[in-house]
């Protein structure tokens, strides 16, 4: 097993639970998703769990609900309905170079028009259609302290080395940890398994405590993860205590792949050996 498989592997699993949380770092970024879909998000979450509470199974809960058993899972391993609800993700827009401007504008005037608004930050260089400015006020990203965030960038965010962010993203790190008791556990975990990639003697036992901490906390996706660690542990005790790696190996697999995907359809398996050899 690759240290670097090991990372991977945790950061997958980090996406998932940081998608669980949104309601709870949310409010450090555009306002959750309301309406429509956000009502019969928690009109199931409600019906899957009065089930659940009466001792019905998983299976039965499928089955009345008439929704597939994976959804019924996702629903039963929340123990909030406002976790299953989802921040919006945007694209950049045009509008969002005039954030600070716009925001600014209606907090001095919040009766302002959006009229006279476009021809201001027209005026500035905005090159955008009204359309473009009325949803981007609609949709809450003017009032907004910095641009959208998505799971990817806050996951990005707790898993990267401090030493390669700035201030700005150090304090917003800082907020999105605590934004709620297991925003924090998992940050704590992520920071004491990346000590763990560093090969000494002692990982093994490190890593130990170190999956009996994360089964404690109410973090289900590294549960999960933990659970592909005791799988294979002889290989993972061996990447986290020995200096050794297979990474020139991924290194070969990745060009034979390569050189395989550019040959598709053009040449046989004779002409694929002599460019592996040859490279």
């Amino acid at each position: 097993m690759d240290r670097w498989h090991l990372w991977r592997g945790l950061v997958e699993a980090v996406v998932k639970e940081v998608t669980a949380h949104s309601s709870c770092w949310g409010k450090f970024g555009p306002p959750l998703l309301e309406g429509k879909r956000a009502q019969n998000t928690r009109e199931r979450w409600q019906q899957v769990h009065c089930l659940l509470d009466q001792g019905v199974g998983l299976l039965e809960c499928s089955r009345r609900l008439g929704l597939a058993m994976n959804t019924v899972k996702r629903y039963a391993c929340h123990t909030e309905p406002d976790r299953l609800l989802r921040t919006p993700t945007y694209r950049p827009g045009l509008a969002d170079t005039y954030r600070d401007y716009l925001r600014a504008r209606r907090e001095k005037d919040p009766a302002v028009p959006v009229t006279h608004l476009l021809a201001e930050i027209r005026e500035r260089g905005y090159a955008g259609s009204a359309n473009l400015l009325v949803r981007s006020i609609n949709s809450g990203r003017v009032e907004a302290d910095h641009a959208a965030l998505s799971p990817r960038r806050v996951t990005g965010l707790l898993t990267r080395h401090p030493d390669r962010l700035d201030d700005n993203q150090h304090r917003l790190r800082d907020q999105l940890a605590a934004s709620c008791s297991e925003m924090t556990t998992l940050a704590a975990q992520i920071r004491s398994f990346a000590q763990l990639l560093i090969p000494t003697d002692g990982n093994a036992a490190e890593l130990t405590d170190w999956i009996t901490r994360t089964r404690a906390a109410n973090l289900p996706f590294l549960h999960a993860f933990t659970t592909g660690l005791e799988r294979d542990r002889a290989a993972i005790d061996a990447a986290v205590t020995l200096p050794w790696h297979n990474g020139r190996t991924e290194g070969v697999n990745t060009k034979i792949k390569l050189i395989k995907r550019q040959l598709y359809g053009r040449a046989g398996h004779r002409l694929l050996r002599q460019l592996i050899l040859l490279n």
